[in-house]
C-alpha cells in the first residue's frame, strides 16, 4: 500500500482555542499556535501523531524527533511524564490563520483521546507530529469506491471536500446514529450513503461491510479506500479481491483500530 509522507517534519506544540460538539457523537478541536507555521500540509486523509497529557499530568512533555524518529525516546519516558499518543486524520488546515481542526469520535470515557477531547477546554496543550497520506488514487481509475466507520468519518469528509469537481465516487459512511448524518460538500458525480447503525451494541464497520458486499458496483476501473474497525477493511478487501477482481494495488485499506484491543500507548 501506498503512502506519502512529509520531506520535512518535526515535533509541534499547539495550544486549543476551540472545541465544538459537532454532532451527538463528535467533537471537533481547533489548536492553534506558532509552531504550525512549519507545518507541510499534504492535504485529503493526512494524519497527525497527537500527544496529550494523561490525567494528573500537570504539563504535556514531549519527545523530541531526531531526524529519524521518536517512538524509542518516547517509550524510556518515566510514567509520570509520557503522555498519550493516538493517531488522528486531520479535518482542516488553515496556514493563515494557523489553526488545524481534529474530529474526535465522543464515545464516552471509552478511550483516552477521547475522555482528553470531551473535557477540552480553551488554552490546554496538546503535540502533534506530521504523518502520511493514505488516499493516492491512481489516475486510470475510472471511479471511486470510499467506505468507513465512524473513526474513517472525518478522513473521508475531508477526502471529498478537496476532491476535484469531476470525481465519480460510491462514499458509505457508517455511523452510530441517525443525530450523526449530517450535510456533505461533495462533487456532484458522487453517490454518499449514511449508514446510521440500529444496534447500539453493534461492532463498528459491520454494516458498511454488509451493505457494501450486497450492493452492484459500478463498471469500470476502482480506487479503493476503505478504513475503521479492523474487521471492515480486512473483509472488504478480501471481497473487492475475490469477487470483483479489483487489483490489490488498486486498494488502500486501514485498520484504524481492532474491537477489544488497546491501543499501544
Amino acid at each position: 500500500m501506498r503512502m506519502q509522507f512529509p520531506d520535512h517534519r518535526r515535533m509541534m506544540r499547539t495550544r486549543v482555542s476551540h472545541v465544538e460538539r459537532t454532532t451527538d457523537n463528535f467533537v471537533t478541536v481547533t489548536v492553534s499556535g506558532a509552531d504550525l507555521a512549519h507545518f507541510e500540509f499534504l492535504g485529503n486523509d493526512q494524519c497527525v501523531r497527537v500527544f496529550f497529557a494523561r490525567p494528573g499530568q500537570e504539563h504535556l512533555t514531549l519527545p523530541e524527533y531526531d531526524g529519524e524518529g521518536w517512538f524509542p525516546q518516547y517509550k524510556q519516558m518515566p510514567d509520570e511524564v509520557r503522555p498519550y499518543v493516538r493517531n488522528y486524520t486531520m479535518r482542516r488546515f488553515d496556514p493563515d490563520t494557523l489553526e488545524l481542526d481534529i474530529e474526535f469520535v465522543a464515545h464516552g470515557d471509552e478511550g483516552p483521546a477521547s475522555a482528553w477531547a470531551m473535557a477540552a477546554c480553551e488554552g490546554q496543550e496538546l503535540g502533534l507530529f506530521p504523518e502520511c497520506v493514505y488516499y493516492l488514487p491512481p489516475p486510470e481509475a475510472d471511479w471511486h469506491l470510499l467506505v468507513g466507520d465512524e473513526s474513517a468519518v472525518p478522513a473521508l469528509l475531508a477526502i471529498l471536500e478537496q476532491a476535484p469537481d469531476d470525481l465519480r465516487a460510491r462514499v458509505y459512511l457508517e455511523v452510530p446514529s441517525s443525530a450523526d448524518v449530517r450535510p456533505v460538500r461533495a462533487p456532484a458525480g458522487t453517490e454518499v450513503h449514511w449508514l446510521p447503525r440500529q444496534d447500539p451494541n453493534a461492532t463498528p464497520g459491520r454494516l458498511a461491510l454488509r451493505t457494501v458486499q450486497s450492493s452492484d458496483l459500478p463498471e469500470g476501473r476502482p480506487y479503493c479506500w476503505v478504513a475503521g474497525e479492523n474487521g471492515l477493511p480486512t473483509g472488504l478487501r478480501r471481497t473487492l479481491v475475490r469477487e470483483h477482481g479489483v487489483p490489490k494495488e488498486d486498494i488502500s485499506f486501514m485498520g484504524y483500530w481492532r474491537e477489544g484491543v488497546a491501543a499501544i500507548a
